[in-house]
């Protein structure tokens, strides 16, 4: 490799790694705001277990930010270059477009390749992985749920308030039961509660100690009375809503390679396949396409980045930015528009997700053939 591409791949490289990373930290920030932040709120999840979530999503958010990071960088280091009439010089100094796009293109197909590895193996595993945990939250802790000093409405049909917790001990514990129209059943209150995790009856056990529960709503006026001797008060608080028993199941977008293309035969070959069976089969065909096709997205944007960005002769990041993320906007309506038609298999919606593919490379090429002739 020559000077000029040693020149050209070093400041590709630099800022294709910078766009990755501000690409991939915005993608991590909205899934943070999307899956954690109600779970934050509500005292589900402590905030450095959250960050250690998110940081498990990184793989997956590669699948996003590496061709947008990729298109980015393209279009700022040539538009820098053109601008500042480096590439006029590289051309009159008889250097080719070709020459000049080679190190981007080689690269662009490096990227394939991580992304392909990352679409279909490390992605697939940290997303499935991500869910499992999420789904699991508060199963292996409830008491995580309970907050002091919040009135917590995560239970279906309950408001509980605590004062102070210490341990499996609460203190000051009130207790309002609502039915289905959200009309209130009774009111419980306890100095002193304490909880246990009925796994078996998969529901929480609150037993208020010198406490009382008050069964008519409708008359409250002097009731509010201690039971006699401290009895403890039992309350059962169903989990039943809140984490549903059943088998996690991963989606297709959570599943490797391996994993998609096994499934995908095992109900290829079912002879008595139900409907539901058939749209599964359908949908992991279109998972195996669609991060085929996400992967090849890194050169398909190259091919349009490269004379794109020499023909724009921008200097300015905020520009060539939003340029980026027109075309990446562009691309990923188009791989979705697909999808609209995932119930028609008659129309091959697995075969249409490469259509932004073939598109964005006819353009590209037409684009490096036009600019090849001035």
């Amino acid at each position: 490799m020559n000077l000029l591409h040693r020149y050209l791949s070093r400041e590709l490289l630099f800022a294709a790694a910078a766009a990755v990373v501000l690409f991939g930290f915005v993608l991590l920030a909205g899934n943070a705001m999307k899956e954690l932040l109600p779970l934050l709120a509500d005292g589900r999840v402590s905030l450095a277990r959250a960050a250690g979530l998110i940081a498990m999503l990184a793989p997956f958010v590669i699948t996003y930010a590496l061709p947008m990071g990729m298109i980015t960088a393209i279009l700022l280091t040539l538009g820098r270059l053109s601008a500042q009439n480096e590439i006029t010089a590289m051309r009159t100094a008889g250097v080719g477009l070709g020459r000049i796009g080679a190190p981007v293109l080689l690269i662009a197909v490096v990227g394939v390749l991580v992304s392909l590895i990352v679409n279909f193996e490390y992605g697939p595993r940290a997303k499935g992985e991500f869910r499992r945990l999420v789904s699991e939250l508060g199963q292996s802790d409830p008491l995580s749920l309970v907050v002091p000093r919040q009135f917590i409405r995560g239970f279906a049909g309950f408001v509980i308030y605590v004062d102070r917790k210490e341990g499996d001990v609460l203190h000051d514990v009130w207790v309002w039961k609502l039915d289905r129209q959200r009309e209130l059943e009774f009111v419980a209150h306890g100095e002193r509660g304490e909880v246990a995790y009925l796994e078996d009856q998969n529901q929480l056990q609150l037993n208020l100690h010198n406490g009382w529960l008050h069964p008519d709503p409708l008359d409250l006026k002097g009731t509010f009375l201690p039971n006699p001797g401290g009895q403890i008060v039992p309350v059962a608080i169903p989990l039943s809503e809140l984490f549903k028993r059943k088998v996690f199941q991963k989606k297709p977008s959570m599943l490797t390679f391996r994993e998609l293309v096994e499934e995908r035969e095992r109900l290829r070959n079912k002879v008595d396949a139900t409907a539901a069976e058939q749209k599964r089969r359908r949908d992991l065909e279109m998972a195996v396409h669609e991060n085929a096709a996400l992967a090849f997205s890194v050169l398909s944007l190259a091919l349009i980045g490269v004379p794109l960005g020499i023909q724009t002769r921008r200097t300015e990041t905020s520009a060539n930015l939003g340029l980026a993320m027109l075309l990446t906007m562009v691309y990923y309506c188009l791989l979705v528009a697909a999808t609209w038609v995932k119930d028609k298999p008659e129309l091959h919606p697995e075969l249409l997700q490469w259509l932004p593919n073939i598109l964005f490379q006819a353009l590209g090429g037409w684009m490096w053939w036009r600019l090849g002739k001035n």
